[in-house]
């Protein structure tokens, strides 16, 4: 075991060093941090009580401290939980875990802590900034939420239901990652692969090159150093006769779906997906149904009637009725256009020869050909034009064109935790001085990184000692890898989701706020923190952005007006569909979290399937286990939260269309709007409520109909 003088996650200066971490360091960093913070928050109880009048820094400046060396000891290693999986790193993952959880409920649940802020408020809470004023009302209520008033045996079972959670959770990841990871279609023929293109192909034939090499590896001994990978760019290039492998990976199961021409193909990897996580040693279901009784166990403790009230309390949403009322309303605009959209496919198969019963693996198949018939392109056509280091490119000076800020590569002045992982910083355009810093994780990793996107706090921005310290980020993506010398060639799709988690990294790059606890996305309610990333998705459909971050990857010429246009008007297609879609995560998340007794007869996937008559014009397979998989709800953040993202996308939509308001060709008056949108939507943070902060950019409330509009369904 290394000594502790050694150990990277005890350094808490500069950057992580996360190309020195290794398992092995976990146990001992982590549990060396706990005692010291212990120990030191013994002494905050300890001097809290005797201060009757206290101020500003006598209880937030130690609490600031004493959080501080768990961005460098604990908060490293859930990144790499998450990017670089591996049997080593769970193991002393969850050794720890318990111990962090408790010592986080022993914190939120401090009596003299909770009574100093009291009594902080009552005496000054007037003399505060609005940013203090909103910081101490958010630790209050924290405080409730953790189960600061519960006491005796209530508060016994309130913790131990927070641990059990907590490694429910964690299994409930690690075995979507692990379904995900095993499953795998090998193909050998030209037949089998009928219909997919080119750059699927490549990456197929890749994938299985690395599962093959892998397997190869696994006999010899296992190199520990969690940073040691090799680089996508280093591949050879595959081989284009194959074989090839379809995993269960975005950047190939979705083409595969939209493209192979081999039905019976398209079903096995449908009926694979649908059904990740609810079988075996793998199976999620049974953690479903505990994490369900749990938060409604938590939430009675509390007080609350159900799981979803105890969310609401600290979001934007005013209560469960107004969610619902926000689900109708997008349900009622998008059902009949829905039971259109999927009329018109079923149409076009029948048409195309086929004659069996349309199915689940038959939408996005015919959807992809009624697009290509429909406006005369598809997703290959547009991919040559996008390779990430241009889309980069044309990201950075959009930003610095609309909010004033320059973005350089800073590759090798940060330590990283995979060769693939590039590392920037952020300036203010006019004086050059340095606001943040960002590290970009662009490409799948089925075998060690978990599905989706993400933007994640690596280090806040917060005044320190006197000093400001600068906010980093990290933007995780799962976007198409280089394949041999070709470079990342992105979907639009991909292309859209880097500019969303962008939207994220921007409010917690750019704030000025110099508490921690109000600084870029802490303290913003988390149904309004996606206002910024859906906001940033528009700049997608802008003719000049585009030109400007397209380029074809072998002569460089930008996206041809032809294609844009065609790509504009495609925007909205099967929009009703895609709402619905949302509509049913979000719906059976509600139901779930409020209506749904965890004790009755009826079980979690009953839910699922009478959700789905309100929000599926195709019903589900009877086997469809979504659920299990549905890991935004059940191992992240969005438990009875899934709504906002609909409820952001009426912010964002609206936001936008100050912009159109200011005339887009207009590039002083974008300028203007720009720098109002950073000064107040990306700057103020969590220091103002959201529609205080909507209202400083908008001059108004925001307007539901723009998002209507947006999607074409108004």
């Amino acid at each position: 075991m290394p000594e502790l003088s050694d150990n990277p996650l005890l350094v808490a200066d500069g950057l992580p060093r996360f190309d020195r971490i290794k398992a092995e360091h976990i146990v001992p960093a982590v549990q060396h941090t706990l005692a010291h913070a212990e120990q030191r928050l013994t002494e905050i109880e300890q001097s809290l009580p005797n201060l009757d009048h206290p101020n500003w820094d006598d209880i937030f400046t130690p609490l600031e401290e004493l959080d501080r060396p768990f961005d460098f000891a604990w908060k490293p290693i859930g990144h790499l939980f998450g990017v670089l999986n591996s049997p080593e790193l769970r193991t002393a993952y969850e050794t720890v875990l318990p111990e962090v959880v408790r010592f986080g409920l022993r914190a939120s649940q401090s009596r003299p802590i909770y009574e100093a802020v009291k009594r902080l408020k009552d005496q000054a809470g007037e003399t505060l900034t609005p940013t203090r004023q909103r910081i101490v009302n958010q630790k209050l209520l924290s405080a409730k939420l953790s189960g600061i008033a519960l006491e005796g045996e209530q508060r016994e079972r309130f913790n131990a239901i927070a641990e059990e959670l907590s490694q429910l959770s964690t299994d409930f990841s690690n075995h979507v990652l692990d379904a995900t990871k095993a499953f795998e279609l090998i193909l050998t023929t030209p037949d089998e692969v009928a219909g997919l293109p080119p750059s699927l192909l490549q990456l197929a034939a890749q994938s299985y090159q690395q599962k093959s090499a892998e397997r190869g590896a696994r006999s010899a001994e296992q190199n520990t150093d969690i940073s040691s990978s090799t680089p996508h760019s280093e591949l050879h290039t595959p081989n284009s006769a194959g074989p090839w492998r379809i995993s269960l990976d975005g950047p190939i199961v979705t083409p595969f779906l939209q493209h192979s021409r081999r039905r019976d193909l398209r079903e096995t990897v449908y009926r694979a997906f649908i059904s990740r996580a609810s079988t075996g040693d793998w199976d999620n279901s049974e953690s479903i149904s505990k994490i369900l009784k749990l938060r409604r166990e938590k939430s009675e403790l509390l007080g609350f009637r159900s799981f979803a009230e105890v969310s609401l309390a600290e979001k934007m949403a005013p209560g469960v009725a107004a969610v619902e009322e926000m689900f109708e309303k997008l349900r009622t605009a998008s059902r009949a256009p829905a039971e259109n959209e999927l009329a018109e496919l079923k149409t076009l198969a029948a048409a195309g020869g086929q004659t069996d019963e349309f199915k689940h693996w038959d939408a996005a198949f015919w959807a992809e050909r009624l697009r290509e018939q429909r406006y005369d392109f598809n997703d290959e056509q547009l991919r040559p034009y996008f390779p990430l280091p241009r889309v980069l490119d044309g990201l950075f000076a959009l930003l610095s064109k609309l909010l004033g800020v320059t973005i350089r590569s800073a590759d090798g002045e940060a330590p990283v935790w995979h060769p693939d992982v590039q590392f920037f910083r952020v300036f203010d355009a006019e004086s050059d001085q340095p606001l943040a810093a960002f590290y970009l994780d662009p490409y799948s990793r089925p075998e060690n990184k978990r599905g989706g996107a993400w933007m994640d706090t690596c280090l806040p921005r917060r005044r320190f000692r006197g000093e400001i310290e600068l906010p980093v980020a990290h933007l995780v993506c799962n976007g198409t890898p280089p394949v041999g010398d070709t470079p990342s060639l992105m979907t639009f799709r991909e292309v859209e989701t880097l500019f969303h988690e962008f939207g994220h990294g921007l409010q917690h790059m750019l704030t000025t706020v110099d508490e921690a606890d109000a600084a870029g996305i802490n303290g913003v309610e988390w149904d309004a923190v996606e206002l910024p990333s859906q906001f940033m998705e528009n700049w997608c459909y802008h003719r000049p952005t585009i030109r400007g971050l397209s380029g074809h990857y072998q002569t460089g010429e930008p996206l041809p007006d032809e294609l844009f246009d065609k790509l504009t008007a495609a925007r909205n297609f099967r929009a009703a569909s895609m709402m619905l879609r949302q509509l049913h995560f979000g719906m059976t998340d509600i139901y779930l979290h409020h209506q749904f007794d965890p004790s009755s007869n009826e079980s979690p996937f009953d839910v699922q399937r009478r959700m789905a008559e309100k929000t599926s014009v195709l019903p589900p397979l009877p086997e469809d286990r979504m659920l299990c998989a549905f890991s935004h709800i059940f191992s992240g953040g969005y438990a009875a939260g899934y709504y906002s993202s609909k409820w952001a996308e009426v912010l964002s939509a609206d936001a936008f269309v100050a912009f159109e308001e200011a005339c887009l060709d207009n590039e002083d008056a974008v300028k203007a709007t720009g720098r109002r949108f950073r000064d107040t939507v990306l700057s103020l943070g969590g220091s103002r409520h959201p529609l205080e902060v909507f209202r400083a950019f908008r001059g108004r409330d925001p307007d539901p109909q723009a998002l209507l509009r947006q999607c074409g369904l108004a």
